[in-house]
C-alpha cells in the first residue's frame, strides 16, 4: 500500500523511541524517501502521458533510477539542454484511483487494532483523509503553493526552496530546481547550538504559517526538511500538503496559546471551547480532564530560556493521559478538520525536536504572535 498508509508509517517514523521501539521506528523509517520505486518501462509510460513520446529528447540527462520514492510519487535528477538542474518528481500510476480504497483499508485496520476508543466515530476523518490525499495527488495544486511560499520566504535567507519549473509541469509531474542537501538525521552528532538552530527555525516558521501567513504546510513528515551544508540554511521540500487556516481559527489558536502560557485554566476552557475541543454536549467529568492535559502540553510554551526536548518525558505523559482520556473518560470529540491539521504540524515538530534532541526557546518565538488583536 501507498498513500494512505505510507503516511501513517511517515509520521509514526519520527518518533525518538518515546511510543515505539527504536527497532520498528527504524523501519517505519525508509517509508520517508526509500520505498519502492516504479520499474523504468513503467516509468517511461508515465513520461510518455505527461510529456509524450520522445520526451528523453528534451533532457541532456535524465536519471532513470530516482532520488527518493515515496508514498505517492518517486523523485528523478535531470538536466535540460540549457543548464537547469532539476529535480522532477513523477506520480506513481493508480494513486489516485487507489487513495479511496487505501483510506478505507487503513480505517480497518484502526478499527481492528483497539487504537481508538469504544464508540469513537472514526468516518469523518476517513472522509477528510481521503480529501487530502486527492489533494497532494494534484501536482498543478502543489507547484501553486511552492511558487506562493517561495514569494512568503524570499526575504528569509535561513530557508532555501527549490524554484518551480512550470514548463514542465503537469499533474503527475512536478519539476523543481534540484538543490544539494542532505536528510535532517545527518545531523544527529552535529554541535548541540546547530541543532537547535536548525529546529528553532522550524518553529519559528510555524509560527510564521499560522500567524502571518494564514498558510500551514501541514504535513511534517522528517523527509520535508532537510539541510543545506555547504550554505548552513534549512531546505524546505512537498507543499502539496498546504492548507488554508480561516482567520478566526488562528485568532482561536492564539488565545489558546496565549492562555496555555499564562496557566489561566479558564482562558484554555474559553478557547476550547472556540477551537471545537468542547463541544455544547461534552459532560463536565471529561472537560475537568481534559483541561489539565492541555495546559500540560504548553510546559514548552512556558519554559524561561528554552525546552530542553531530549530532556523531556512530557510525550510519554501526553500519550498515557490521552489514552487514559479517551478509554476511561470516554471522550469522544472530534474537532474541525483544520485543527487535526495543525495538530498534525505541530505534533510533528515536537517529535522532530525531540529526535533532534534540541533546546528551543519557544516562549521567545511565541511571544510576538501572543499580544493583542490580529496585527502581528
Amino acid at each position: 500500500m501507498r498513500g494512505a498508509a505510507m503516511k501513517v508509517g511517515q509520521l509514526m517514523s519520527m518518533d525518538a523511541g518515546d511510543l515505539l521501539p527504536p527497532e520498528f521506528a527504524s523501519v517505519l523509517a525508509q517509508l520517508r524517501s526509500n520505498a519502492h520505486p516504479m520499474p523504468p518501462r513503467q516509468l517511461r509510460t508515465v513520461l510518455n502521458k505527461a510529456w509524450g513520446e520522445g520526451w528523453y529528447g528534451r533532457f541532456k540527462r535524465f536519471d532513470l533510477r530516482p532520488l527518493a520514492a515515496a508514498s505517492i510519487g518517486q523523485v528523478h535528477r535531470a538536466i535540460t539542454p540549457d543548464g537547469r538542474d532539476l529535480a522532477v518528481k513523477v506520480q506513481f500510476p493508480g494513486v489516485r484511483e487507489s487513495i479511496d480504497s487505501d483510506v478505507d483499508n487503513v480505517g480497518t485496520l484502526i478499527r481492528l487494532s483497539g487504537l481508538m476508543p469504544s464508540g469513537f466515530e472514526v468516518r469523518p476523518l476517513l472522509e477528510e483523509a481521503k480529501r487530502q490525499l486527492h489533494e497532494e495527488a494534484d501536482y498543478l495544486a502543489e507547484a501553486d503553493a511552492l511558487a506562493e511560499f517561495n514569494g512568503l520566504l524570499q526575504t528569509a535567507p535561513e530557508y532555501r526552496l527549490p524554484a518551480l519549473h512550470r514548463d514542465l509541469t503537469t499533474p503527475d509531474v512536478l519539476a523543481m530546481e534540484y538543490l544539494s542537501s542532505r536528510p535532517l538525521e545527518a545531523l544527529d552528532d552535529a554541535p548541540q547550538a546547530l541543532r537547535d538552530r536548525v529546529v528553532t527555525e522550524l518553529f519559528a516558521l510555524s509560527f510564521r504559517e499560522l500567524f502571518e501567513f494564514r498558510r500551514v504546510q501541514s504535513d511534517p513528515n522528517l523527509a520535508n526538511y532537510r539541510f543545506d551544508p555547504q550554505e548552513e540554511r534549512l531546505v524546505l521540500l512537498d507543499f502539496g500538503a498546504t492548507r488554508t487556516v480561516p482567520p478566526d481559527l488562528a485568532e482561536a489558536y492564539r488565545d489558546l496559546l496565549r492562555a496555555g502560557s499564562q496557566n489561566d485554566i479558564a482562558g484554555l476552557r474559553a478557547a476550547s471551547q472556540q477551537i471545537g475541543y468542547i463541544g455544547p454536549g461534552t459532560p463536565a467529568q471529561q472537560i475537568d480532564f481534559l483541561l489539565p492535559i492541555m495546559n500540560a502540553a504548553f510546559e514548552p510554551l512556558r519554559a524561561k530560556d528554552g525546552f530542553d526536548f531530549a530532556a523531556s518525558d512530557l510525550a510519554v505523559r501526553l500519550r498515557d493521559q490521552a489514552m487514559a482520556l479517551g478509554l476511561e473518560a470516554g471522550y469522544r470529540e472530534v474537532p474541525p478538520m483544520d485543527v487535526l491539521y495543525l495538530h498534525r504540524k505541530f505534533g510533528g515538530l515536537y517529535l522532530l525536536a525531540r529526535r533532534m534532541r534540541a533546546q528551543v526557546d519557544i516562549q521567545m518565538l511565541a511571544t510576538p504572535y501572543l499580544r493583542a488583536g490580529s496585527s502581528t
